[in-house]
């Protein structure tokens, strides 16, 4: 693990391989140990950068808001630091919402980008709603609140299947602090809407989804791509696709980054 400091707060980051960047970025009540199995095969070709985004895992939080643009600023300070200048981004849920401003924000310095259960899209009226009873919610039962965030991103069939693994993502996601969470459930809540993102053709995207995903409507999802150039990928699971589907995910991702 190696750290540095982004206006005054430690961020914490990995860095594996050789090759052409990967960075991949862990989404909302994750962090970046949740790539441990990916690191060691995307690594045997590539140089694999993981990030903890503010507020989750070993990274400090910044303040009462954490916008998704704040993430992408913390990206591109260790890819500086590192003096990167191309890398690919692969971004699950929030991660991804990051890999787009990123994208927005630093056209120059992206390759290709990963929307791994994720979206372009803002958030609806009703999401935003949601985000603010969210957050209420943490704030009265953090224990609570966590478990059942996790528990809902796996597909209905999933959740007995995969219950080792459910409990596994509750004990990362309940080291995530408190101002962590609320800060990025602000963040989340005032994001920009970057589908015309998708339209321009600027670098290869690959969104991958996932039928039963509890969190993303799939049919709304499948709707941002049309008319363009995005490769689409689905399962027949839930918003986990990283454990729910591992083995077809690690090999579609090896051959999106070759």
């Amino acid at each position: 693990m190696k750290t540095l400091l982004y206006k005054n707060t430690k961020i914490s980051y990995t860095d594996s391989g050789q090759g052409n960047t990967i960075v991949l970025l862990h989404g909302f009540l994750e962090n970046k140990k949740m790539w441990k199995d990916y690191i060691t095969l995307f690594a045997e070709k590539n140089r694999v950068i993981t990030i903890d985004l503010l507020g989750h895992g070993e990274s400090e939080s910044l303040g009462y808001v954490h916008s998704m643009e704040d993430n992408a600023n913390v990206v591109q300070e260790v890819l500086q630091h590192l003096k990167i200048e191309k890398a690919t981004i692969l971004g699950h849920s929030m991660g991804g919402y990051v890999g787009l401003a990123f994208a927005e924000l630093f056209p120059k310095n992206i390759q290709k980008l990963v929307l791994l259960n994720s979206t372009s899209k803002a958030d609806s009226h009703e999401k935003k709603i949601n985000r603010n009873r969210a957050i209420k919610a943490v704030k009265q039962n953090y224990v609570n609140f966590v478990s059942l965030a996790i528990g809902n991103l796996f597909s209905e069939n999933n959740r007995t299947r995969l219950t080792d693994e459910i409990e596994k993502a509750k004990e990362q996601a309940l080291k995530t602090p408190l101002q962590g969470i609320v800060a990025s459930l602000e963040g989340m809540k005032i994001r920009k809407d970057r589908e015309s993102l998708l339209h321009k053709n600027l670098f290869p995207v690959l969104l991958i989804l996932g039928k039963k995903d509890p969190v993303l409507n799939y049919e709304e999802n499948i709707a941002q791509i049309e008319n363009t150039n995005v490769k689409l990928v689905s399962f027949e699971d839930g918003h986990m696709s990283q454990i729910e589907n591992k083995e077809e995910l690690e090999t579609i991702l090896l051959d999106f980054f070759e």
